[in-house]
């Protein structure tokens, strides 16, 4: 092949020491030298390029700088051995959408790919790549100060989960852009109470009906929706109204496009050639080599690069089961133990607890989340201990025996009494979040709404009452979004949410019931100072399986800050019914679910009730309440005296 003459790559962005921790794994901000570079230098302006290839035998850029020419601008390998390969093209300007053409002739291939670091990308069906210096003056100073104490393990966190393509669309049905959405959904998750936003993976993915879990571009976010400004602007404008921002990311395996990532260099790059290792056979995909240092230096620099160039206060790290277990959804024979004969996937460990100490260490006031659906001990504690390191964990246990619950007939909740009690046993075991996510509303799972048995007052007040019990349950909250208006067909994401149901009653009633849940949990310390701690949690009565009814209490740091909890999972009302209560003195009604404005039937205290000198469950008072039909009423102690 007749491959142009060699351009300058005296302009390197990576210094030698660069290299070193690309090599050690330890490299948390590569994208500052490997990818597309715009410079305006003294002798002129173009594009610094740099890309890891070791396997290729020879490396250049096209575009359409260069009318797609794959011979014109050929690019030199680092005399470190490294396998970077460099160059500056002065032709290629900001705008520019280019590919790399690698060819390995030892390996017998050659192809087209898109730049692994690329800040942007073409809107798919379209795969290159765009140069993209990004230009963009951040107003939310004042957030970032304090950003540490609004996601701390004993404030309140509650999180809208949103997907950005289907949660609002324009009137003709098209995406919102990032900028159009900001302000919409600023507004809204502000004025429901929500202290963070969660977005699924705003990651370029080629596939949209992934939801950006087929991650493609790790150091861009995908341009159906706008620009990368545009998407800071989104950022800087929640963190404006007070919301944090928390990103969904998927360090777990990546899909196979052939101008993606797999089979790079013509030889297995970033994923394991070994499909017993490197192919997830539930999602059809590759999975990383996390035992290669240079991929751990790409995955530890994506993660970085959300959290200093975006922003963001928290990373949601997806499906880290399937990173921890070589045998994840897979049969014997069909994986490969590690050195020790086990089913641990040690260098997935070692890369996690990496990745919670560079992010922890070089942002603060940031969480980590882990979507971890096993019994993997230590999640949330730190790694020095021998734990993973990360912040918090989704509580996959607990959503699903609730939802389980709640999907039974009243008549028969009584035999499922314990698995609703269950999860108080290992509640503090790790930190928790409470996820009522996107992954129940798909998949012809249906709604949260169409899961609840009975007629439909029954179906709304069970969702009420379903709302109540999370928000009160010890852990942190999740909700996806149409969940918090009842929305009542599936989730679909080539459609906006039914935003009509929003101004129909009863949905009305569920917003201000999730509304006031998310006030009553910011408001009231013992809803949210001891979420991760034993001793914010007490049960009143967890026995009583005949009527359907769990009592309990949360308290806060300060002893007079005590809130009951009272459930009645039945829709017969209870009259007269008698429980033990921690102090004497008024205990005032502050939430009932049974409310009318919820569209509930009214039942309920009048108020408050005062606790009676007679000792009941093993408490020195007891009151006497009404408990309202599928209802959840929270009782505050107004009274200092014990």
């Amino acid at each position: 092949m007749n491959w142009g003459k060699p351009v300058r790559y005296d302009s390197s962005l990576l210094t030698g020491h660069d290299v070193y921790l690309f090599r050690e794994g330890r490299h948390c901000r590569l994208y500052e030298g490997l990818g597309a570079h715009f410079l305006d230098l003294p002798q002129g302006s173009g594009t610094q390029f740099a890309v890891w290839a070791p396997g290729a035998e020879r490396v250049s850029v096209m575009g359409d700088f260069n009318g797609w020419d794959r011979r014109s601008r050929p690019l030199k390998p680092r005399w470190d051995s490294s396998g970077i390969w460099e160059g500056f093209v002065p032709e290629a300007s900001q705008g520019a959408k280019y590919k790399y053409f690698i060819e390995s002739p030892k390996v017998g291939w050659s192809g087209e790919k898109g730049d692994p670091f690329a800040f942007f990308w073409e809107t798919a069906p379209k795969t290159a790549s765009v140069v993209w210096k990004t230009s963009y003056g951040w107003n939310d100073e004042e957030w970032m100060k304090r950003r540490g104490e609004a996601s701390a393990l004993d404030r309140p966190i509650s999180v809208y989960e949103a997907h950005p393509g289907s949660w609002r669309r324009d009137a003709n049905g098209n995406f919102l852009s990032w900028r159009e959405m900001a302000p919409m959904l600023a507004e809204y998750a502000a004025e429901m109470g929500f202290t963070h936003v969660e977005l699924l993976p705003v990651m370029e993915h080629p596939f949209y009906g992934s939801w950006g879990y087929q991650t493609l571009g790790y150091f861009a976010p995908t341009s159906r929706y706008g620009t990368p400004e545009d998407l800071m602007f989104l950022v800087d404008t929640l963190h404006e109204a007070g919301i944090g921002v928390i990103l969904d990311w998927v360090p777990s395996h990546f899909p196979d496009d052939p101008h993606g990532l797999a089979r790079f260099d013509g030889t297995s790059l970033y994923e394991h050639a070994d499909p017993r290792k490197g192919f997830h056979p539930d999602w059809k995909s590759c999975i990383f080599n996390y035992g290669r240092n240079e991929v751990r230096s790409f995955l530890l620099s994506s993660a970085s690069f959300w959290a200093e160039r975006f922003h963001a206060d928290g990373i949601r790290v997806d499906a880290v089961a399937s990173m921890l277990y070589l045998d994840y959804s897979r049969k014997q024979g069909e994986w490969i133990p590690n050195v020790h004969g086990g089913r641990e996937n040690l260098e997935a460990i070692e890369f996690l607890r990496d990745l919670n100490v560079a992010l922890y260490r070089d942002f603060p006031g940031i969480q980590t989340f882990a979507e971890e659906s096993t019994a993997w001990p230590m999640v949330t504690r730190p790694v020095h201990t021998g734990g993973l390191g990360f912040g918090l964990k989704w509580n996959m246990g607990w959503m699903h025996d609730t939802l389980a619950y709640f999907s039974r007939d009243p008549v028969y909740r009584k035999f499922e009494h314990d698995s609703l009690t269950f999860s108080a046993l290992y509640a503090f075991s790790e930190n928790f979040v409470l996820p009522l996510s996107h992954d129940e509303s798909v998949h012809g799972k249906g709604s949260l709404l169409g899961k609840m048995p009975g007629d439909e007052w029954q179906k709304f007040a069970n969702l009420r009452l379903l709302y109540g019990y999370m928000f009160m349950h010890p852990g942190k909250k999740l909700l996806f979004m149409g969940g918090e208006f009842a929305q009542g067909r599936e989730w679909d994401h080539d459609s906006s949410l039914d935003w009509h149901l929003a101004e129909l009653e009863p949905n009305t009633g569920i917003m201000r019931w999730v509304a006031d849940l998310n006030k009553a949990y910011r408001s009231e310390p013992a809803l949210h100072e001891l979420d991760c701690l034993q001793d914010g949690f007490h049960w009143v009565d967890a026995r009583d399986k005949d009527s359907s009814v769990i009592s309990f209490l949360r308290s806060g740091k300060d002893p007079g800050d005590v809130v009951m909890v009272v459930c009645n999972l039945t829709p017969i009302p209870r009259y007269g019914y008698v429980l033990g209560a921690s102090r004497g003195g008024r205990w005032t009604e502050i939430l009932n679910s049974d409310a009318g404005c919820y569209g509930g039937s009214g039942t309920g205290n009048l108020g408050g009730v005062d606790a009676i000198d007679e000792p009941s469950h093993g408490f020195p008072h007891r009151v006497i309440l009404t408990l309202p039909p599928l209802g959840v009423v929270l009782l505050k102690n107004v009274s200092r005296e014990s």
